[in-house]
């Protein structure tokens, strides 16, 4: 590791300062945290299915597949004409992942960290959990890992969950999921939205933004990596005409800021690096763009853009993910 990466790493992981900018630089390398330790406690993981049937606020959709929703434009979005219909009606079942960290009590108020696309971060998020909190370096928290409900982008059950500029994501997770958890597992979530996260990449890491935005005496806290603060959301809103790109120009700037931190990570050669501003898709000027909206109106933020570094990195996540949790636990009691 170079010395230039290898500072950056070490800013990463320092908990104390505030509205940071950084930049890290290849070779990314697994934190340590990462690692398993002999004679480390570790947490327990478990699963189970959530279906359609049984969602008043998800009754779910799945994309059309014909000739004309199967068009796209330069930056990948679906084309329709005016009034095309770009999903049906259709069941989904989704998995939802938990882990309840070493020495938990039932029924016990613990912190939470709610993850979107959970099957992709459950072995990542529950390996940092456990050093991170044997080290008493963030408190003994439980993670709900939640799959979406299937499909990608507009006229999917998931880019309906993800991309739409709404609470109604923050409703289903907290009036439907996590009431389900609590009692599978004997388990408590704290009130106290410094206590609770909300993590996601891509348009998962929108709809963890969202998520906060609109309920943050729910979620105080968001980790983000590669987040989709572009044009995609369908149906199109008329308030955010361009779906959660909106946010950046012009939802953060015109509304009081909110009780939330953030930590957000964009790679250098993100989705549509390239492209111009007119598409609104463009991850890396998106991202930037998030960054200096949250600066202007003093938000508790940091945020890390990853030299050479694409969409939803692995190697930057197995880098980064300890030192993120750790500064947004930063001051929350042990």
């Amino acid at each position: 590791m170079g010395p230039l990466a290898l500072i950056a790493v070490l800013f990463v992981g320092f908990g104390s300062a505030r509205a940071d900018d950084i930049h890290i630089a290849p070779p990314y390398r697994d934190a340590p945290e990462m690692a398993a330790h002999p004679g480390q406690p570790k947490g327990t993981l478990h699963s189970f299915i959530m279906t359609s049937r049984e969602s008043r606020i998800y009754p779910g959709i799945r994309q059309l597949d014909n000739e004309t929703t199967r068009r796209r434009d330069p930056s990948g979005n679906r084309l329709a004409a005016p009034g095309q219909l770009q999903s049906e009606p259709a069941p989904y079942r989704r998995e939802v992942f938990v882990y309840i960290p070493a020495g938990y009590r039932p029924r016990t108020k613990a912190p939470l960290l709610v993850v979107q696309d959970g099957r992709d971060y459950t072995a990542r998020v529950a390996a940092a959990l456990d050093s991170l909190i044997a080290q008493r370096r963030v408190p003994a928290m439980v993670a709900v890992m939640i799959q979406s409900g299937g499909g990608d982008a507009q006229g999917s059950e998931r880019g309906l969950e993800y991309d739409t500029v709404s609470d109604r994501y923050a409703r289903f997770v907290q009036t439907e999921v996590l009431p389900r958890v609590e009692q599978l597992y004997e388990l408590r979530f704290t009130d106290d939205p410094k206590g609770r996260a909300a993590m996601g990449g891509s348009s998962g890491a929108a709809a963890a933004f969202t998520m906060a935005w609109f309920h943050p005496e729910w979620f105080g806290n968001v980790l983000s990596y590669s987040g989709t603060f572009v044009n995609q959301a369908s149906p199109a809103d008329p308030a955010t005409p361009h779906g959660a790109w909106d946010y950046h120009d012009q939802l953060i700037a015109a509304t009081p800021a909110k009780p939330i931190r953030i930590w957000m990570e964009v790679g250098e050669r993100d989705l549509h690096w390239q492209d111009p501003e007119t598409t609104y898709h463009n991850w890396p000027m998106a991202n930037d763009r998030m960054a200096a909206a949250l600066r202007a109106k003093h938000y508790d933020y940091r945020y890390v853009t990853a030299a050479g570094a694409g969409h939803v990195d692995g190697d930057v996540i197995a880098q980064t993910l300890p030192g993120a949790l750790e500064w947004l636990w930063r001051d929350y009691p042990r």
